[in-house]
């Protein structure tokens, strides 16, 4: 949802009508993963992506008969279909789209939910009866409901809502009604986007943060220091906090989503920051340095009794050997690092 999220709301101001097209299932070699959405309006705008650019001509299309008609549809492409060879989908990928246009009011709950940062779910009918189709309900983490399935599907609903938020996945279910009537409901998981602190504003931070927006995270950077931390060179940041480590992570929320890079080559700033963050959930930690500046580091860190199974967390020299030398190139694999350990890729790259 936060590929389009922008643009929806941009559309919204100005009247316009918006079609949400959303990846359902894949099968094979599908460019998308489930879950990805593109949004549009009849007048030919178009934000995020299906298919990487296979299909998104034929979702066009489908997203104006969807306005014209006021009825969602259930799109397949498949490898042995006429229409995905047209298309370009050749390659043996299989994904389904499904494509309804935007409920404004719906909509406007699932805004102040992703405002509250939160995850949530977003349970839709996507096969059954007509007149159910398209249904939508929200179920956050904190508890909220908003919007109906319809007569015996809430509950179900709500249920798989729960165990897709406690996995962090997507995906269908089926459901099965005592009258015999048989559903799909999809279940989309909207998660708050993962957050890169940088302890340290030097030059890799510049390019850093730069490039993790790029990749959709929510940048803050930390320094104490106001010639290094300051507006001037981070304007570009989401957040920059002028405070020393153990002030500054008071006012951070340190989660499953939240990767740390220790960057000022001090320890005066790293080691204070490391203890912190080494004792927190955070996915990643990495630390700028040689591996004997590395070396040093452990040896301070386990005098002031840091354990050793907290210390292996860390990733240091940070980043993967890229060859690079200039700040762009170590913010590259600094980054590329991160994204690994983020997908559970980190070993298969070392």
């Amino acid at each position: 949802m936060y590929e389009v999220l922008s643009d929806i709301q941009h559309w919204l101001s100005a009247n316009e009508t918006v079609v949400l097209a959303t990846v359902v299932s894949t099968w094979g070699s599908a460019p998308r993963g489930v879950g990805a959405k593109m949004a549009l309006t009849p007048d030919g705008k178009l934000s995020g992506s299906v298919s990487g650019g296979c299909v998104e001509g034929a979702v066009f299309d489908a997203g104006i008969q969807a306005v014209r008609s006021g009825k969602p549809q259930l799109l397949h492409f498949g490898v042995s279909d006429e229409t995905a060879f047209t298309v370009g989908l050749a390659c043996g990928g299989n994904i389904e789209v499904f494509v309804k246009p935007l409920d404004v009011a719906f909509f406007r709950f699932v805004q102040a939910e992703i405002e509250k940062g939160a995850p949530l779910a977003i349970i839709t009918i996507i096969q059954g009866s007509s007149d159910y189709l398209g249904r939508e309900l929200l179920l956050s983490s904190s508890g909220t409901v908003q919007g109906e399935l319809g007569p015996g599907l809430d509950e179900p609903g709500r249920q798989a809502g729960q165990i897709a938020l406690e996995k962090g996945q997507p995906g269908s279910v089926p459901v099965k009604l005592a009258s015999g009537d048989e559903f799909r409901l999809f279940v989309d998981v909207v998660s708050p986007p993962p957050t890169l602190v940088m302890v340290g504003g030097v030059h890799i931070a510049i390019a850093l943060a730069s490039l993790a927006k790029t990749l959709g995270f929510h940048t803050v950077v930390i320094d104490p220091r106001r010639a290094f931390g300051n507006q001037e060179r981070f304007s570009h940041a989401d957040r920059l906090i002028q405070a020393w480590p153990q002030e500054a992570f008071g006012r951070i929320a340190l989660t499953r989503s939240t990767a740390v890079a220790m960057l000022t080559h001090d320890p005066k700033i790293d080691d204070p920051a490391l203890m912190i963050v080494l004792d927190s959930p955070v996915f990643y930690v990495g630390a700028l340095g040689s591996r004997n500046t590395h070396e040093k580091r452990l040896h301070r860190l386990q005098e002031q009794g840091v354990a050793a199974e907290k210390l292996a967390r860390l990733y240091a020299p940070i980043g993967l050997d890229l060859g690079g030398r200039t700040p762009e190139e170590i913010a590259l694999s600094i980054m590329a690092e991160i994204v690994a350990v983020r997908h559970g890729r980190r070993s298969q790259l070392i």
